[in-house]
């Protein structure tokens, strides 16, 4: 279970920078597995491999170049318009509406950014289908980080740039601990969101970071839970 946030160590914050998917929605909602198999889908096409033969390609780029997307850009020099608009068209229907997390998120005091690896229309998509989208002051998408994805230093140091962000006022949420490296070096507090009751779900050991333990902050498998509990005011 979450261990609930002391609210002094988040006093400071002014800004707050989500990850998008599998951390403003849960694993188990199963809705980034749909873009997962439109990637493996879309690598099979471009170079006329079997199934088997494309998702082992598939996660070979997405470890060395950070997102397939990048490694095929660089390997195959694709157009990243239409890989984006192929791999997002996603049934949204599967994400049910979150008022808690909503109505946590509205509370929290200062800014608030979805930072993402994917393209604002689906970023705009999945938080309008949470009940979410009204509570965000912009987005930071894989378009505006010049399409070099997250982990790359230059890329949270362009979002930090362009939305006048510090990193000691900012806390960061992330499924991804390897994502976090970066965010702690400047100074952010930094959010581990796993699975519900830390269950593996849908995740797979190449999304696994053991390694970046240390870049981690908190950990929660609850994120409602535990940003009602940074604002609550004790009784």
């Amino acid at each position: 279970m979450t261990t609930l946030p002391d609210p002094a160590r988040f006093a400071h914050v002014t800004d707050w920078v989500f990850d998008l998917d599998n951390t403003l929605y849960p694993h188990h909602s199963n809705l980034f597995a749909q873009i997962d198999v439109k990637m493996t889908a879309y690598v099979g096409e471009l170079l006329t491999l079997p199934r088997d033969e494309a998702r082992k390609l598939q996660k070979e780029l997405y470890l060395e170049y950070g997102t397939t997307l990048n490694g095929l850009m660089t390997r195959h020099g694709i157009d990243p318009d239409d890989f984006l608009e192929k791999v997002h068209d996603i049934d949204y229907s599967w994400l049910v509406p979150d008022p808690v997390l909503g109505a946590a998120i509205r509370q929290l005091p200062g800014r608030k950014f979805i930072f993402t690896n994917g393209d604002r229309r689906h970023a705009e998509r999945t938080a309008r289908q949470l009940g979410i989208l009204e509570h965000f002051d912009a987005i930071f998408d894989i378009v505006a980080a010049g399409l070099n994805p997250k982990p790359a230093r230059q890329t949270y140091e362009r979002f930090a740039e362009l939305h006048a962000v510090t990193g000691h006022n900012a806390v960061m949420f992330e499924d991804l601990a390897r994502n976090l490296a970066v965010p702690k070096s400047l100074g952010m507090t930094t959010v581990l969101v796993v699975p519900r009751h830390f269950e593996p779900t849908f995740s797979e050991i190449w999304e696994r970071d053991p390694a970046n333990e240390d870049d981690v902050d908190f950990v929660t498998d609850d994120l409602a839970t535990f940003l009602t509990a940074i604002v609550e005011v004790p009784a």
